[in-house]
């Protein structure tokens, strides 16, 4: 059994009460699941002897700006072990725009979690330290939204003076 069918049956053994989608494009493995599991389906990829994704590469968003679910935040992991890429994939609605942090299986993803919220707005629940790293705190906008100007809001972010 190769790893990503390996992959497959723990999840959906380990996770009964949900529903997994997987896909595989130009050998970019992706799995998207409901946004309630994040922590534990990590938690069961990084701690499990046999898959060992140690690595949070990246999570970064996608704006989808007109779907139900307007956001899908995405995790970059790596298996050293078995030099093995997994993309995950967890979508957000803008009404209820959070989802839950993986800093506690992963402390790498500290600063990308902050990235997303500070240009997104989606809000990670139990951040240790879920502050703007780019805008200043009392900026109101979120700028890689699709609804947020190229050019920018005329007298949003005052400029420095002289």
């Amino acid at each position: 059994m190769n790893l990503k069918e390996i992959i497959k049956q723990k999840l959906d053994s380990s996770f009964p009460e949900t529903k997994f989608e997987y896909s595989d494009y130009k050998d970019e493995f992706c799995v998207k699941l409901d946004k309630n599991f994040i922590v534990p389906v990590c938690n069961l990829l990084k701690n499990d002897s046999e898959l060992q994704f140690l690595l949070c590469e990246d999570i970064t968003a996608v704006d989808w700006a007109t779907r139900k679910n307007r956001f899908t935040v995405v995790y970059h992991i790596f298996s050293l072990k078995n030099k093995f890429r997994l993309k995950l994939k967890a979508d957000v609605d803008e009404k209820d725009c959070n989802i839950n942090s993986v800093t506690s299986v992963w402390r790498a993803a500290n600063w990308p979690e902050r990235e997303c919220y500070d240009m997104y707005g989606i809000i990670f629940n139990n951040h240790p330290d879920l502050r703007r790293m780019y805008m200043p705190e009392e900026f109101e906008y979120h700028p890689l939204r699709k609804d947020f100007p190229l050019l920018g809001i005329p007298g949003s972010l005052p400029l420095p003076k002289k």
